[in-house]
């Protein structure tokens, strides 16, 4: 176990209208410097996939993408201690403050990606900070493998339903 601190800024501007939380960075996304930044993340194809546009690959593309489309990014915990990328060894989190993007931006509706990430939003008082009740989507990390990727898409449209 290892105790870290989240390092990747939020996503979000004054046209923000979804909010959609993961539970922590993974190793390859701190590395990478953005949220869901593995490779084999499913993520940005997912959303990509429902705008109908190219795979945007950089940090710099991924954060326009992001903002374009009214979605704001971040993590429910700010600091744990974990192992590796598994979200189940989490112990010891501390939320972020969600209430840096809902006091700026017009947050509409919460999606959290995976039941981790749902979990500690609810149980860290995230729900009661922002007001809002936050759907619970499939995780899009290679270890839910048996997750389609037809079945994340249909999912995850509901993110593009509120945003727009």
């Amino acid at each position: 176990m290892e105790h870290l601190t989240h390092t990747i800024p939020p996503t979000f501007d004054e046209h923000s209208r979804v909010l959609v939380l993961g539970s922590f960075p993974s190793p390859k996304s701190r590395s990478y410097g953005y949220n869901y930044g593995h490779p084999q993340n499913r993520f940005w194809r997912v959303l990509a996939e429902l705008a109908g546009e190219e795979l945007p690959i950089t940090v710099e593309e991924r954060r326009s993408f992001a903002l374009r489309h009214g979605i704001a990014l971040w993590d429910v915990v700010a600091e744990c201690d974990i192992e590796g990328a598994s979200d189940t060894s989490i112990r010891n989190a501390r939320p972020n403050q969600l209430s840096l993007i809902t006091r700026a931006a017009p947050i509409e509706a919460v999606f959290c990606t995976g039941a981790k990430a749902h979990e500690l939003y609810r149980r860290l008082g995230c729900e009661a900070e922002c007001g809002l009740p936050a759907t619970r989507l499939p995780s899009t990390s290679p270890a839910n493998a048996a997750c389609s990727f037809e079945r994340l898409v249909s999912a995850y449209a509901a993110i593009f339903e509120r945003a727009r």
